[in-house]
């Protein structure tokens, strides 16, 4: 049992390893603000969380002591990374961080130009 405990620890940990490493990979070699910020939120976060399951896998199977404050913080990990990458995006966009010039679509712009619209609406008033 010790062994195949020590077999899943040793993959989750790895796996988060990987994907940690996946994120700075992205973060030098992609090209805008907004490609860099998806992968550090997306990559970086599910490589934490799985260090963090790794953890929390060794100190219940092996230490044989259960830790709900290491589930509460893959919990908050998981909400909040992804929400927090999206967030920064979203304000990087909206402050006039121009996007690559490979980019093909822009989802935010009628949103963009909306927000404008009623930002000089209430300005002229």
């Amino acid at each position: 049992m010790i062994v195949l405990a020590n077999i899943l620890i040793v993959l989750t940990i790895s796996f988060g390893a990987i994907f940690i490493l996946i994120t700075a990979i992205g973060l030098i070699r992609l090209p805008d603000v907004y490609t860099r910020a998806h992968a550090a939120s997306k990559s970086a976060t599910l490589g934490v969380m799985s260090i963090l399951i790794g953890v929390f896998l060794h100190f219940w199977l092996i230490e044989d002591h259960f830790n709900p404050r290491i589930l509460l913080g893959i919990l908050f990990l998981f909400i909040t990374g992804p929400v927090g990458g999206h967030v920064m995006s979203r304000a990087a966009y909206f402050s006039g961080v121009k996007t690559w010039k490979g980019t093909v679509k822009d989802e935010l712009k009628p949103e963009y130009e909306r927000k404008v619209k009623e930002t000089s609406l209430k300005i002229k008033e």
